[in-house]
């Protein structure tokens, strides 16, 4: 890398500008040649063999039919989307309760989306469908070319099974579309000219009637273009209908109104706390403290959940109850309504635990009968009904899936198979101090009988808030763990794993606490004697990309193999790149000197050195994400070349963010990862 480039990536002198020309066909020349011999090299020849059984073993795995059908009920049916071989772009269907507690379920498919793209001509990928309630009869189905966070809008008649000719219809953009009435939508979508935000989301709100074009819709509410994006709600609670407004000011703050005729009544809650309302409750849940002048000075903690009656809020009492108050090793992780009850799971030194919660006195009861030594989400809760599902799996155990109308009796009622041998596995949790005396817990799962030092694989990903937790994967079980592989999850901050302050102590200028945290993991692995520098591997996807290229560029001594998936690495360009700016509040803002001149020491793409030694990375990204621009993964890919570093690079044309549209790319690009993990670090797949 040229020292010109090194101090500002956004001059002419940067040869690699080009790259950010998403669809350019010198671009997609220049991502065929890199594709090439990544696939040659892992993929194909002598290790083609290796390669394809664990590519087969994953689609197995993704495919099976034997994987729980997760259900969310509407009115009297359970819905489901599901992809199989058969099926690879997916069904949309649904069962009655009585049939999906049978062993085979009796679907009935109100949308194929692979028939629906052939129809269409198009590679339609599912992007979810919004169902008017309390009705059931009609829904807005959104269906994305390729995987892309763009989509297109089509209204869906459920009971003729056919799309409405002239029902609601939005063109492809990042839209933001509900249902106000069943002739009536809130709608925020290109519009044309400045109603976008600049990090390309909606930044006018209209309602939309059914039977008059999209240009003659009523303005409802306008947010800024420095705003991340506004959206529009409606709740049909018979008895507690309301309308509501949302302005994101930026990642972390949100302006909620009620809508009342033409006036928009604010929720005077602080605008970084999430804030929810059911029937008669309103929810707060805190992420910084906050002190109320007018309810004798009380202070509330971050990360606290408060619970006041709604209608008395918004007339000005602030009368708040606690219902759940974080300690030192505690964070609430989940929350849903039923009815009548709310649902609560919290984390404990990253276990968790199931509690129900009576509004009101705001009691809270734990439920019993959740397996031991499993992480526990609410699956599905009907907040129209009593019913729940519960998922409790673990890294040694399947997934097993309850349902239940109160805290006392479980039935279970779907369990997934085991897709690799758990019998000889071994799970331990470890804490070990960064740089400034945090302690970092991290988890160990590996087979009694895995060579030690041996391979190993750490994943981590430090932003957003975002937890990670255990859980089974047939996928990593498959071609990591029963192939002799140590697998190793870090919780560092910038996550949410013990609350919101896990995550703000380590945004903006204190970043560097994520890449200390996940270096001090390294270290401690090798300190161990679980594995040795060269056998150890890190992987990370998104955030996680720039974490994996934070430890390439300023951590290369520590790690033998680096797997980088749709990466953030042009820290000097982010915010102008797709969604970037709504993500300045998490890193930053390269644009304010102050803030470039923390973001520059970590800037992945800044800090290339052409002296160090790297060890061996892939990158991986999709030309159809429009999330993280490929030109992250494409310009460090080009940067890394230059200065003499053996890189490789596989773009997949599909998949949007998630790098995959279907089944069978999932399973390829696993296979390419865990066949490059293998091969470089020395073991064998």
């Amino acid at each position: 890398m040229t020292a010109e480039l090194a101090r500002d990536p956004n001059s002419p002198d940067d040869p690699y500008l080009w790259l950010e020309e998403v669809t350019g066909e010198k671009a997609l020349d220049w991502v065929r040649a890199r594709n090439h011999p990544t696939i040659a090299e892992f993929c194909r020849g002598e290790f083609e063999a290796d390669f394809e059984r664990m590519r087969a073993e994953a689609l197995e795995v993704l495919d099976t039919d034997a994987r729980i059908p997760y259900v969310r009920r509407r009115g009297e049916y359970l819905y489901n989307f599901w992809r199989d071989a058969a099926n690879p772009r997916g069904l949309w269907r649904r069962t009655t309760l009585d049939s999906y507690r049978g062993d085979s379920p009796e679907w009935d498919v109100l949308i194929d989306v692979d028939e629906l793209g052939r129809a269409d001509d198009e590679k339609w990928v599912w992007a979810g469908a919004t169902v008017i309630e309390p009705e059931f009869t009609r829904a807005l189905v959104n269906l994305s070319r390729g995987g892309s966070d763009a989509v297109i809008v089509r209204e869906f008649d459920m009971l003729t099974r056919e799309f409405i000719p002239d029902g609601f219809t939005l063109p492809e953009a990042k839209s933001q579309i509900g249902w106000e009435d069943p002739d009536t939508v809130l709608v925020g979508t290109d519009f044309g000219a400045d109603s976008l935000t600049e990090s390309g989301y909606p930044r006018i709100v209209k309602r939309w009637r059914r039977g008059t074009p999209l240009r003659d819709a009523e303005t409802v509410f306008e947010g800024t273009r420095t705003d991340v994006s506004v959206s529009g709600s409606a709740d049909r609670t018979p008895g507690f209908e309301r309308t509501f407004v949302g302005r994101a000011v930026d990642f972390w703050n949100e302006e909620t109104y009620e809508v009342r005729g033409p006036e928009l009544i604010r929720i005077d809650a602080p605008t970084d706390a999430s804030v929810s309302v059911h029937r008669e409750w309103l929810l707060i849940e805190l992420r910084t403290d906050w002190t109320l002048d007018d309810n004798a000075g009380a202070t509330y903690r971050a990360g606290s959940l408060l619970a006041a009656r709604y209608d008395e809020f918004m007339s000005g009492t602030k009368d708040l109850s606690v219902v759940f108050e974080p300690d030192e090793h505690t964070c609430l992780h989940q929350s849903a309504w039923t009815r009548d009850r709310l649902l609560l799971v919290t984390l404990a030194d990253v276990a968790s635990r199931v509690e129900i919660v009576t509004p009101g006195s705001w009691q809270r009861e734990p439920i019993a009968g959740i397996p031991p030594a499993t992480h526990t989400v609410i699956a599905a809760a009907d907040d129209t009904g009593d019913e729940f599902f519960l998922d409790s799996s673990g890294f040694d155990m399947p997934s097993q899936l309850v349902r239940a109308t109160d805290g006392e009796h479980l039935e279970e009622i779907k369990s997934a198979p085991a897709f690799f041998d758990a019998e000889n596995l071994d799970v331990q949790q470890y804490f070990v101090p960064s740089k400034d005396g945090t302690l970092i817990p991290y988890f160990v799962v590996r087979s009694r009988d895995a060579e030690a030092p041996g391979p190993t694989l750490l994943g981590g990903y430090g932003g957003f808030e975002s937890s990670k937790t255990p859980g089974y994967s047939g996928v990593l079980g498959r071609l990591w763990l029963a192939r002799g592989g140590t697998y190793v999850m870090a919780n560092i901050r910038g996550g949410g794993e013990y609350g919101p302050s896990w995550h703000t102590q380590a945004i903006r200028e204190g970043r560097h606490k994520v890449d200390e945290d996940f270096a001090a993991v390294a270290d401690d692995l090798v300190r161990r004697g679980i594995t040795t520098v060269e056998q150890l591997a890190a992987q990370g996807g998104s955030n996680g990309g720039l974490l994996m290229g934070i430890m390439l560029t300023k951590y290369p001594e520590k790690f033998g193999a680096l797997v980088c998936d749709v990466p953030l690495l042009d820290m000097r360009r982010y915010h102008l790149l797709l969604a970037g700016a709504s993500w300045v509040a998490e890193y930053g803002d390269p644009d304010n000197p102050d803030d470039w001149e923390f973001i520059s020491k970590y800037s992945p793409y800044q800090n290339i050195s052409a002296t160090r030694h790297y060890p061996q990375v892939l990158f991986t990204t999709s030309t159809r994400d429009d999330r993280v621009h490929p030109g992250h993964a494409r310009k460090m890919v080009a940067a890394l070349q230059a200065a003499g570093h053996q890189v490789w690079l596989y773009e997949n044309i599909e998949g949007g963010h998630a790098g995959a549209a279907d089944n069978e790319q999932a399973a390829f690009k696993a296979a390419l990862s865990y066949s490059f993990l293998w091969r470089t670090l020395g073991g064998h797949a």
